[in-house]
């Protein structure tokens, strides 16, 4: 990575993580949830860049999935003019094929980024773009 790279992801790394905290509270997800969707394993990570955002220094993989969050976050208030109705939406049973009566965060609480993937681009396609 180029140094002007790195300066990049180390500016965005904290307003991705803060964005990131912001729709796991109004989805109401649990630690447990929001570190497998950030896709991190320890503990003390987790914590340090809950508390403090501005430590983090994401890599890509964190900055995709993140990315992916906030559009389904987006396609959610896009196609739900309710807010309540958006931020429940993910852990509200759905018989579309993608999701077989699982909700859409059991998929994307599979643990990789495909899942987000997934989700996303199923959103997408309910919006028609």
């Amino acid at each position: 990575m180029t140094h002007a790279a790195s300066d990049r992801t180390k500016l965005r790394s904290p307003v991705a993580l803060r964005a990131f905290f912001n729709i796991a509270e109004k989805w109401q997800l649990n630690n447990s949830e929001q570190m497998t969707l950030l896709g991190l394993s320890s503990d003390s990570t987790f914590y340090k860049w809950k508390s403090n955002p501005e430590t983090a220094k994401l890599d890509q993989d964190k900055i995709e999935r993140i990315s992916y969050i906030l559009g389904i976050f987006k396609d959610l208030q896009t196609l739900l003019s309710d807010t309540a109705a958006a931020d429940s939406w993910v852990k509200t049973a759905n018989n579309a094929p993608l999701f077989g009566g699982r909700s859409a965060l059991e998929v994307m609480c599979q643990g990789r980024v495909a899942d987000l993937y997934v989700v996303r681009q199923y959103l997408a396609s309910e919006r028609g773009v």
